[in-house]
């Protein structure tokens, strides 16, 4: 599998594109399959930054490709393939899109992301010291910040088409979806994330918190689909150095949210682009991470 080294934005004659999202482009293969095209797009605070990421996009596909079929005995997922060799034409030929692509069955996306938090970072930390609680979780006080909880918890939040995500409790998420699929999104959510989790920590990688998102095919069942367990649904912390009470030393982009952070900017776009130092030291993070789950290169 060759690659091209980055993609900011894709374009494939006879496709229709459907969406164009912060990462990845959706075309329209036929009536039950679509096309997903992970870009090196970065977004950070909601925006997208004008760097792309080298490999980022090969590392999101492979490596959700992954889990997929990992994970496959606890939830069917929508993906068909993610190997360039079996995809239609003019998609397998073409090496800009080389191991960035992934056919899936295509499904009507359920609209909440599903969030399974096992320490505490992020919008939990900030909510917990805000609150005490999150998402309707109390917690014991003298937690600090990235402290693993006592049992990983379940905490929803809204997809947005654009703009935050907003948390919200479980029984905002149980009235919105009905009890029977809401108790079955979050108990799939919680085995996935156990599997995920006891197998990264055998790796040396520590998934401090993730999201799984959910669809139903045209025969209602529910799958699992979009992205799961990469850098850029997931935290992936280094076990052999944490330490709570601080931010830790991670494989995701919260190392390019810590160099923005540093910098005179609102959040709004349009996002500054990051030094090639900033940017290169990102790619690696996403490549090490796939080599320390995987065992293969990129």
């Amino acid at each position: 599998m060759t690659a091209t080294a980055t993609l900011s934005s894709s374009e494939i004659p006879g496709l229709k594109l459907l969406h164009r999202g912060k990462v990845r482009d959706v075309y329209e293969v036929d009536e039950d399959r679509l096309l997903l095209v992970a870009t090196d797009r970065l977004s950070a605070f909601d925006c997208v930054l004008p760097t792309p990421i080298e490999k980022k996009g090969v590392v999101l596909t492979q490596l959700s490709a992954f889990w997929f079929r990992k994970l496959a005995n606890i939830i069917p997922n929508h993906l068909i393939t993610a190997d360039s060799a079996e995809m239609p034409e003019p998609i397998a030929s073409d090496p800009r899109l080389a191991g960035r692509c992934s056919l899936v069955r295509r499904t009507e996306v359920i609209p909440f992301e599903c969030v399974v938090r096992g320490y505490l970072e992020g919008s939990g930390w900030k909510d917990f010291k805000e609150t005490g609680s999150v998402s309707g979780h109390s917690l014991p006080k003298c937690l600090t910040q990235c402290d693993r909880l006592l049992e990983p918890i379940f905490t929803p939040a809204t997809k947005a088409p654009a703009g935050h995500d907003e948390n919200i409790t479980g029984l905002e998420f149980k009235a919105a979806l009905g009890a029977e699929t809401a108790a079955k999104l979050k108990s799939t959510s919680m085995k996935l994330y156990s599997a995920a989790s006891e197998y990264a920590r055998e790796k040396g990688i520590i998934i401090a918190d993730t999201k799984f998102e959910f669809g139903t095919d045209s025969e209602g069942n529910i799958l699992l689909i979009d992205e799961i367990l990469t850098p850029d649904s997931s935290r992936f912390w280094d076990a052999a150095k944490y330490e709570p009470g601080h931010p830790q030393p991670s494989f995701d982009k919260q190392f390019v949210r810590e160099y923005l952070e540093t910098l005179e900017w609102d959040k709004t776009p349009p996002a500054p682009p990051l030094p090639p130092e900033i940017a290169e030291a990102t790619s690696q993070r996403y490549l090490d991470a796939y080599f320390i789950l995987t065992g293969k290169t990129l």
